[in-house]
């Protein structure tokens, strides 16, 4: 499985004691503070139903605290979206790099969804469930990053398999789609399976495909050197 808690540096971690107000800490380490009790909220409530007031009880800071870190509430909002999409894109970049092998890249990559979806903090729900898909800057940020995982995929299937870009591109999405869609799946209905074996069960229905696909002479000199 993906390591996220290693990954996921830019992102909040989860949730910790309530801090006494004014107390003090370096301005990195505030702004981790108060981003951790945003996506907390926010999670909770929904955008909409969040306030500025909110979050920073939620801190236990001042609002003039908070403003000074976020002028305002998209502005915090967003930066938390970055930092989620962010990791994500990450996650499926080092699965699909982290070994030659098709097969085990396609198990690398539906268990970066998987892992992505099962972290604390539940800051997934931001990119996949959020409130505020209508506002353009949202929308824009989490279809590039969707755009950015299927781009990693694709650029190993045009190695691999020769496919021209939109042949491989629409098997990237496929395989994208499947991992997002099944992970949230498991995730929403208590994870009825163990995640290893949630996983291989999408990793099996995408190999599937994938497994059929013929190997450029390079690739597949290189599978038959590893056998």
């Amino acid at each position: 499985m993906t390591d996220v808690t290693a990954h996921q540096s830019s992102a909040p971690t989860s949730s910790s004691p309530v801090p006494r107000r004014n107390s003090r800490l370096p301005r990195t380490a505030r702004r981790a503070q108060l981003m951790a009790a945003a996506r907390d909220v926010f999670v909770t409530r929904g955008y909409h139903a969040t306030g500025m007031e909110e979050i920073a009880l939620r801190a236990g800071v001042s609002k003039p605290v908070l403003y000074q870190h976020f002028p305002g509430k998209l502005d915090l909002y967003l930066d938390l979206l970055h930092s989620y999409v962010d990791d994500l894109v990450r996650l499926v970049r080092e699965a699909i790099n982290s070994t030659p092998d098709n097969k085990q890249r396609v198990q690398a990559a539906v268990a970066a969804y998987f892992d992505f979806i099962d972290a604390d903090g539940q800051g997934y729900r931001l990119v996949f469930e959020s409130d505020l898909l209508g506002e353009p800057s949202v929308q824009q940020r989490v279809e590039r990053g969707t755009e950015q995982c299927i781009d990693a995929v694709t650029e190993a299937v045009m190695a691999d398999a020769g496919l021209d870009p939109h042949r491989a591109r629409l098997l990237a999405a496929g395989l994208v789609g499947a991992s997002q869609v099944g992970a949230r799946y498991w995730l929403d209905t208590d994870r009825p399976v163990p995640k290893n074996e949630a996983v291989a069960i999408i990793s099996s229905l995408a190999w599937g495909g994938v497994a059929h696909l013929p190997l450029q002479a390079g690739a597949e000199r290189d599978t038959t050197e590893r056998g």
